[in-house]
């Protein structure tokens, strides 16, 4: 006799990608406040908080931040992420003076 599996919840089934996604509103919200190096710096997070639960979490509970294998995500989410504050904290001066 097999026991039935239980099925999660829709929410919770995608909450990783809520997380990130929350972040990344966050981050864009300070680029449109002309906070533009404080937003760039927080995508880059939001790409890290990606990686690290892609690595921490199981297939089943990834959810939509599960793309590839879990190797390739981690490594291509952790590159993003320090492209992105890279990029963010090397750039003098710019449009927005900041």
């Amino acid at each position: 006799m097999t026991t039935p599996h239980r099925r999660r919840h829709p929410v919770l089934a995608h909450l990783p990608f809520g997380m990130v996604l929350a972040v990344v509103a966050f981050g864009l919200l300070r680029i449109v406040l002309y906070h533009w190096r404080q937003g760039t710096v927080l995508i880059g997070v939001a790409l890290f908080l990606a990686a690290a639960l892609r690595a921490l979490l199981r297939d089943d509970q990834a959810g939509l931040i599960m793309i590839r294998g879990r190797g390739v995500d981690v490594l291509t989410y952790s590159a993003f992420g320090a492209c992105m504050i890279f990029v963010a904290m090397t750039i003098e001066g710019g449009p927005l003076g900041n």
